[in-house]
């Protein structure tokens, strides 16, 4: 299923900044009171889901996602989704925080974490899942397998193993610079249950929760999320952006309710601009849908992009009610290198792995193919021989231009 993303449910605020970043809350006129997320730290020992297990500090966590297949990343906390089945009111979770004071300083070791599932049920109405990390797990499976025919150009490993293991870099947002800065002194607005994040004006992120004590509770977690190579470029290089301020022509204002209608005008205007045009890069592309997990009346989904070329592509997960009204929503922007695997990869599955065909759909002979290949990190992919002879074949034509 391919649709477009939309903001169903939430308005746009006009936007706070921070040096090179820029915040905008997105805020719902009706909070959603039968589904409630709220964060599970890693770093709880009574969380772990190896009884045998003890708190050793930051470190690995290892998600089984196959009999074979395993995601190994970083997870500083879970998501608990908790919902009710009648439409009453539900109550966040509680999150527990680990005491330094009892527990003493952090131990030198690297602990791994295990855990079963990206999403997994844990009651009648209660789902933990890898915020963000569902959506990452999603853009890694792409194409997972490899080549389902056996072409005599790929490797004994590209058959038998496919792109195992892959392997994808981010940085978190303690990283990015600014970020932690401005989710510290910015305003949360009444009745806020999301905001969007820029850096030097390129999207980073979108995150939205269902209801605003919600948000309170999760804000500060946007500075352990993951981002790419794009936004701690900008971040660390870019100058401060400039912040868009409202002018109201006094001419116009002969009474409160004239300040009023112009001050909400304004707003509105913002709005407009903003979804249109600054967002435009998140809610334009039409996304390919993947039903993770079914919570009632909700269903939690991650999405991949169209991978199209030197344009923005977001990967992410949300969850949506009946009607399509967007409860959660968490995005990750993919850098120019990783559109260009997931570009490469979905062109060779189209093609079903067949070089040959690949590369007269790309517009480009087989040697440049080989080489892209190659370039984008799946160089072992490929036969040593057949890899040899494409890189002598761009000797040849370098000699003869």
């Amino acid at each position: 299923m391919t649709e477009k993303l939309t903001l169903t449910g939430l308005s746009t605020r006009p936007a706070q900044t921070w040096g090179g970043v820029r915040l905008v809350p997105l805020v719902r006129d009706e909070p959603i009171e039968d589904l409630r997320l709220d964060a599970r730290l890693h770093d709880d020992p009574g969380l772990d889901e190896d009884p045998r297990g003890h708190y050793d500090g930051p470190g690995l966590d290892v998600v089984e996602i196959g009999r074979r297949d395993h995601y190994i990343s970083y997870i500083p906390h879970a998501f608990v989704a908790t919902w009710t089945s009648d439409g009453t009111p539900a109550a966040a979770y509680g999150t527990q925080l680990r005491d330094a004071a009892k527990d003493g300083p952090a131990p030198r070791r690297m602990p791994l974490r295990f855990h079963r599932r990206m999403a997994r049920r844990e009651d009648r109405n209660r789902l933990r899942f890898m915020p963000q990390h569902l959506a990452m797990e999603g853009y890694l499976a792409l194409h997972f397998g490899g080549p389902e025919i056996a072409w005599k150009e790929w490797s004994h490993r590209a058959i038998s193993r496919g792109l195992s293991p892959r392997v994808e870099e981010a940085y978190t947002g303690t990283q990015v610079r600014g970020l932690a800065d401005a989710l510290r002194v910015f305003e949360i607005h009444p009745g806020q249950c999301g905001v969007v994040v820029y850096a030097a004006d390129a999207l980073a992120a979108a995150f939205v929760v269902p209801h605003p004590a919600d948000y309170r509770a999760l804000h500060a977690t946007l500075v352990h999320d993951l981002y790419g190579e794009l936004i701690h470029h900008y971040a660390t290089l870019t100058m401060p952006v400039p912040d868009f301020r409202a002018r109201i022509a006094d001419a116009e204002v002969r009474s409160l309710a004239d300040l009023r209608a112009a001050a909400r005008h304004q707003t509105e205007e913002w709005a407009a601009f903003h979804d249109r045009f600054m967002a435009a890069g998140l809610l334009g592309p039409e996304y390919t849908y993947q039903r993770v997990y079914t919570m009632g009346r909700y269903r939690l989904s991650r999405f991949l992009p169209p991978f199209e070329r030197r344009r923005e592509n977001h990967i992410g997960e949300l969850i949506t009610d009946e009607n399509g009204r967007l409860a959660y929503l968490k995005t990750f922007r993919l850098s120019e290198n990783q559109v260009r695997r997931g570009h490469l990869l979905t062109e060779l599955a189209a093609c079903d792995w067949n070089l040959a065909a690949t590369a007269a759909a790309l517009g480009v002979t087989e040697p440049e193919l080989g080489l892209r290949i190659e370039g984008a990190g799946f160089g072992h992919l490929l036969r040593q021989d057949v890899l040899d002879r494409y890189r002598a074949h761009a000797r040849r034509s370098g000699r003869t231009r």
